[in-house]
């Protein structure tokens, strides 16, 4: 890699590295992206000799966040939601359920989440009952419960 930069991370950052580790990016990435977020610091040597702080402050924030996560799941598994949608003949359904469609329906029940975070690997295409996997945390997964009804004409 020409001209590296060495930074500590602050923070988790996926495909690169843990808190408190050091590592060699290009300076573009470290200018651009990790610095502004505030996911690196420059390494200096004040920086690496605070590497232990940082370590056990993301240790800290890490068990906030999945603490977090596992109330928002346990919330989340106890709620089932229903949409409707047109049916023709032979209970042949008029377009699909996506990955939106649920994630409008639970924030109407106040329950907010990214639906980049659904593993809806196709649009459901189906009436009756079925299991949206959620990830709420790297480690937190749940089973959505979403039924699709006939809409009333």
């Amino acid at each position: 890699m020409a001209n590296a930069l060495q930074v500590v991370l602050q923070l988790d950052v996926d495909n690169l590295g843990s808190s408190g580790d050091v590592v060699k990016v290009r300076p573009g990435y470290a200018r651009n992206f990790l610095i502004p977020r505030g996911l690196a610091v420059m390494a200096s040597k004040a920086n690496i000799a605070r590497i232990d702080e940082i370590k056990q402050a993301a240790q800290a924030r890490a068990a906030k966040e999945l603490e977090e996560a596992r109330e928002f799941g346990a919330k989340l598994e106890h709620v089932a939601i229903k949409i409707e949608r047109a049916v023709g003949g032979e209970n042949k359904m008029y377009g699909s359920v996506t990955a939106k469609d649920i994630e409008e329906a639970y924030a109407e029940l106040g329950h907010v989440f990214e639906r980049k975070y659904l593993e809806l690997a196709d649009p459901i295409r189906t009436l009756g009952l079925h299991d949206v996997p959620l990830r709420v945390h790297r480690e937190v997964r749940v089973v959505l419960k979403v039924e699709v009804i006939k809409k009333a004409s």
